[in-house]
């Protein structure tokens, strides 16, 4: 744009937020890696896993492996039992801030208000919260992990519960330092081989 037109754009915006009619917050966005810029989601070509699926992504050599769900343990802090949970994202359990459970479940009664271990984030407690919404007792194991960072039901579930967001992401692609020190610099999808060899 020209610069009367940017001038205008500018003192608009500036207007609007003093107005209170917009304001600045961080939010879930689309991200490209291949084009370093937010994508709307319009521009989005969304693709249905109803199972396991092969789909090639920017960045990457191989077709990633996407709709298989993988289960593994989160122990429990100051005791010897383990909850489990199921998705179809491992990787971004690094980005995990609580452990969602249905406030009726008598499976997990016991164990609401306590926490989890993070399995390679060692100095990140990670809370089990209540939540109706996210929670579907009857699907999987009825406990669900949460990166509120990551995925707009984990982002609204954060939101109910006031969890942390984590962002474990660079713009690149590659995992950042609240990935942890072992997976810093790796490409998301890779890590999901890694976390299957451990």
């Amino acid at each position: 744009m020209d610069e009367p037109r940017c001038k205008a754009v500018s003192e608009n915006f500036c207007t609007l937020f003093e107005q209170g009619s917009i304001f600045r917050a961080n939010r879930l966005v689309h991200w490209c890696v291949q084009l370093n810029t937010t994508l709307s989601n319009l521009e989005l070509e969304k693709i249905e896993c109803t199972g396991k699926k092969w789909i090639n992504v920017p960045g990457y050599e191989k077709p990633v492996m996407f709709g298989v769900i993988t289960s593994f343990a989160y122990p429990i802090e100051g005791s010897d039992e383990k909850i489990i949970v199921a998705t179809t994202r491992p990787e971004t359990m690094l980005g995990d801030t609580a452990v969602a459970v249905h406030p009726d479940d008598p499976r997990y009664k016991h164990l609401h208000g306590k926490f989890v271990k993070h399995p390679f984030i060692p100095d990140r407690k990670v809370p089990i919260v209540l939540d109706d919404i996210v929670v579907d007792m009857e699907f999987g194991t009825g406990a669900v992990k949460i990166t509120p960072a990551h995925d707009p039901n984990d982002y609204a579930c954060g939101i109910r519960n006031q969890l942390e967001f984590i962002n474990i992401l660079n713009d690149d692609g590659t995992l950042n330092e609240n990935a942890g020190e072992k997976f810093k610099v790796c490409l998301l999808y890779f890590i999901w081989s890694l976390l299957a060899n451990m």
